[in-house]
């Protein structure tokens, strides 16, 4: 992973998709992102667009900025 936002990125995607008990295959029907792309994305292989991080962020009801964040 190239710096620690794309390392936060990953890490709370993988987090939230838990925490609402989303296999990557439900949060990839709600989002309308392939399976393939959130799997890069949680692995830290692809940083998603502003679009796309929001419409993870709305399938988990939390503010995008969240996404961005280090959990405490």
């Amino acid at each position: 992973m190239a710096n620690s936002t794309e390392k936060y990125i990953s890490k709370n995607i993988v987090y939230y998709r838990h925490l609402n008990n989303f296999t990557q295959e439900k949060l990839s029907e709600i989002t309308d992102i392939s399976t393939d792309y959130l799997s890069e994305i949680e692995r830290g292989k692809k940083i998603p667009s502003v679009k796309r991080l929001i419409k993870i962020a709305e399938a988990f009801e939390i503010e995008a900025y969240k996404l961005l964040m280090p959990r405490i």
